[in-house]
């Protein structure tokens, strides 16, 4: 049995919100619905301060959604209207507004104790081999760790850790996450064949986002690492609003375009109040492994610089090295697979700044103000 739109529309009548007991369909919040085979996606708009009040709202659509005959996956996101909600909107949040207390925030994924993000302003910086390294890198320090892999478009945690299949089902719609090198994984490239592109809209991507931050059986974890897509967009303010984030790690290459990419990450999580743990220099410099000659390709120097112009932390320097592509193209992380080697020092240097950025203390979500 194929499901509609209009099945949709109908299960989530039985959806109401909670201020004012109007049915979720009839509220005008329920975004595009895509329907696809089985796998039916949607968004509710909101204002940025009620995340956590719709978040019983988002699991009860899920849940009507899913009683649907022939509905085999139902992914429901939360998203706000950067450019601000309709007049309908903002009548319907001043009504069910908190009150003098304060918004809301986020709660916390169970089990996990810090969450940080590893950034970029733009993409080929090395982002995702750098996050899973210093992944890998707090696990030797004797952390209990997981990697988020939050790149839809182009997830790349699948092939680094040289894992395939996918995750089993727990209970419910919760999954197990993936395993490797002492650390637990999960993915989109888990759930999608490695050729599909993802032709996704904003709203899918986030659904995707909160499903696997909410609904993966993490365990205890002292840290789930978030490799984060490249840009200031959507996915990022989605985790500033979903999670309270610990800190984020921004990764940049020498040269200036890369810097000035860099500069708006920086910005960007200093807007939504995300502590920033530090600037990495990748790529910094390369070394000819046949005489020895070294070459400052991209530049040199120019995150350190722009780490003490912007008074962040500068976490160090990884340098353009075949081992580190060749053990990554290979799905054995080099802090894995060759742990004393200069390069993987490189990386648990790295770990030991951001853990001792992260110190004892979890951070309160901060509240998301979208102009």
């Amino acid at each position: 049995m194929t499901v509609s739109q209009a099945d949709v529309l109908r299960a989530l009548e039985l959806v109401k919100l909670p201020a004012s007991g109007q049915s979720l369909a009839a509220s005008g919040r329920i975004g595009d619905i895509l329907v696809d085979g089985g796998k039916v996606i949607f968004a509710i708009g909101i204002d940025a301060t009620e995340a956590a009040a719709m978040e019983p709202v988002r699991k009860a659509a899920e849940s009507a959604v899913g009683g649907l005959p022939g509905v085999t996956q139902v992914l429901v996101g939360l998203t706000a209207d950067k450019a601000g909600p309709s007049a309908g909107m903002q009548a319907r949040q001043q009504a069910q507004r908190p009150g003098p207390g304060g918004a809301p925030r986020p709660a916390g994924v169970p089990g996990v104790k810090q969450i940080i993000a590893v950034a970029s302003g733009k993409g080929g910086v090395g982002k995702s081999t750098t996050a899973a390294n210093l992944a890998v890198a707090l696990s030797t320090l004797g952390l209990k760790v997981g990697v988020l892999d939050s790149d839809i478009y182009g997830p790349s945690m699948p092939k680094i850790f040289g894992i395939k299949g996918k995750p089993q089902i727990v209970s419910g719609r919760t999954l197990a996450p993936m395993e490797a090198y002492g650390l637990k994984v999960m993915s989109i490239g888990f759930l999608v064949d490695e050729e599909t592109p993802m032709i996704w809209r904003g709203p899918m991507v986030i659904s995707a986002i909160t499903q696997m931050l909410r609904e993966v059986a993490w365990g205890d974890l002292d840290v789930l690492v978030v490799d984060m897509p490249p840009g200031t967009g959507d996915a990022q303010l989605t985790m500033a609003q979903q999670v309270p984030l610990a800190g984020a790690v921004i990764v940049s290459t020498p040269q200036d375009l890369a810097l000035l990419d860099a500069r708006r990450g920086v910005a960007m999580f200093r807007k939504v109040a995300v502590p920033i743990l530090g600037l990495v220099e990748n790529m910094s410099y390369f070394t000819c492994p046949a005489c020895g000659h070294r070459s400052d390709i991209f530049a040199h120097g120019g995150a350190r610089h722009e780490a003490e112009r912007l008074g962040i932390p500068f976490l160090g320097e990884i340098p353009l090295a075949m081992p580190i592509r060749e053990t990554s193209d290979g799905g054995r992380p080099i802090v894995a697979s060759d742990p004393a080697s200069a390069h993987a020092k490189a990386y648990v240097a790295l770990a030991r700044q951001v853990q001792a950025g992260l110190g004892g203390a979890v951070r309160a979500a901060p509240r998301i103000v979208i102009e």
